[in-house]
């Protein structure tokens, strides 16, 4: 029997999971390589550490025969020349250079029209502010172009020789016409980018070779997100609120990312947060503990933590500030407060966080019922009574929690025949453990909470121009 192999091409390394043809998990495999930071700000890796990755993750899988779905991380940039071969280290999602040729894009299209047709505002962290930064700082380079490809793109042309994209991940390029699903001829004209140097771009279960998507539509298909009604929710280092869209729709300031989805003819939206339990993790490195003490200490305090409010904007923010610049903060402190307050302040501050995406995705029309929480900071009891709280919204866990990988693999599925189509592949094989209900005796402090949240940032935000 064919068995369905997802693999997610992540910052840290590739995971890997082999499902029986009924979405069962039967192996799984992770191997890691290692993140470049030459210049503050900047973050690159070696497309061919992703290649040599997977090929050792799919070893140690040793499937036999296998259908293989890919995912991966987003918006970043892989230049080849005429013969396929890389021509300098990629250009990642998180990296931060590109300031000057963002402004560039929005004044060249429009910010209006640019919403229009790409879903997006420019932000340093799409591909094509990368291409401009190319053709500006290293015109030797961007002179030998021949093929821009993403992460897991480049990683399908080495195992399958097939060069092709999806709707999902094209739709992080800003050179993608989101509403129509196509490349944006006025964009790549007005910013004087070759169309051929762009891979066809495919619906994600008929990609060619190994169908595919970005890893926040493949992972919402792997926690059960295929259509409107539950959100997912990701704890994880950045945080994530993911609803599906009956059709196209976009915040008029694209506070929120709005997607071409893994479903073919669906969109989504999304607020990102650049810190989630990456705040939680700072705090652990800063005064120590291991987690489950920490949070046990958090647990002693009242919802509010009598006053004292942490802003988690310790990279700057994307939802729904746009900020590089944002900056986090404890305000409220007094000499009551210890370390067990400092840790219930940082989980409300970032559940305050996702409900500002929230917040912006039902200006958008979208009507939750259920939020899929994933992620490290998923595994808190706490956390996830917080969340749910302050979201008003009950909350269940995956039980697969490798949500990117596991959608990759029921795409594969789809490509395969094992199910007729993405929906019929999430109701057979998504399932969830425990459900979280919003706590009612919280309610009326974290209403108090969140409009205290509202009112820091800005308050503070002159006192970063000083």
């Amino acid at each position: 029997m064919t068995s369905l192999v997802g693999l997610d091409v992540g910052t840290t390394g590739v995971k890997a999971l082999a499902l029986s043809a009924d979405g069962v998990v039967t192996g799984r495999a992770e191997e890691e390589y290692p993140l470049s930071t030459p210049r503050p700000g900047w973050a690159e890796q070696d497309p061919d550490d992703w290649v040599r990755a997977a090929e050792a993750a799919l070893r140690s899988l040793d499937g036999g025969d296998t259908s293989l779905g890919l995912s991966g991380q987003m918006h970043g940039l892989v230049v080849l020349d005429s013969e396929q071969r890389v021509l300098r280290p990629a250009i990642l999602w998180n990296d931060q250079r590109t300031a000057v040729e963002c402004a560039e894009i929005e004044e060249r299209i429009g910010l209006g029209r640019l919403i229009e047709l790409t879903g997006n505002r420019a932000l340093p962290g799409f591909t094509a502010p990368k291409l401009l930064w190319l053709r500006r700082h290293e015109p030797e380079v961007y002179e030998r172009i021949e093929h821009v490809l993403l992460p897991k793109d480049y990683v399908r042309l080495r195992l399958t020789g097939e060069r092709a994209t999806d709707a999902a991940d094209a739709s992080g390029t800003l050179l993608f016409d989101v509403p129509r699903r196509r490349w944006s001829e006025e964009v790549l004209e007005a910013l004087e980018i070759p169309a051929a140097w762009l891979p066809s771009a495919y619906e994600s279960p008929d990609v060619p070779a190994a169908p595919g998507a970005g890893d926040q539509a493949a992972a919402a298909l792997g926690v059960g997100v295929d259509r409107p009604g539950p959100l997912s929710i990701v704890l994880g280092t950045s945080g994530v609120v993911f609803a599906a869209l009956p059709g196209f729709a976009a915040d008029a300031e694209a506070r929120v990312h709005a997607f071409c989805h893994a479903v073919p003819g669906g969109w989504h939206a999304m607020g990102v947060m650049l810190s989630a339990a990456g705040s939680l993790r700072w705090l652990r490195d800063t005064v120590g503990g291991a987690y489950g003490d920490l949070i046990a200490e958090a647990e002693r305090w009242p919802p509010g933590a009598e006053g004292l409010t942490f802003l988690p904007y310790l990279q700057g923010e994307r939802t729904p500030h746009a900020d590089p610049n944002a900056r986090g903060a404890f305000v409220g402190l007094t000499l009551r407060h210890d370390r067990g307050a400092l840790v219930r302040a940082v989980l409300e501050g970032v559940a305050y966080g996702l409900r500002d995406s929230l917040e912006l995705l039902r200006g958008l029309g979208v009507e939750a019922d259920v939020g899929r929480a994933s992620g490290g900071g998923a595994r808190s009891d706490l956390w996830l009574r917080i969340v749910a709280t302050v979201l008003d919204l009950p909350l269940e866990r995956p039980v697969v929690e490798e949500g990117s990988a596991y959608g990759a693999a029921l795409l594969a599925g789809v490509a395969a025949g094992s199910f007729a189509d993405v929906h019929e592949a999430v109701e057979a094989c998504v399932r969830t453990t425990g459900r979280t209900e919003p706590e009612p005796s919280w309610r009326e402090a974290y209403e108090a909470g969140y409009a205290r949240f509202r009112a820091l940032y800005p308050a503070l935000r002159p006192l970063e121009d000083r």
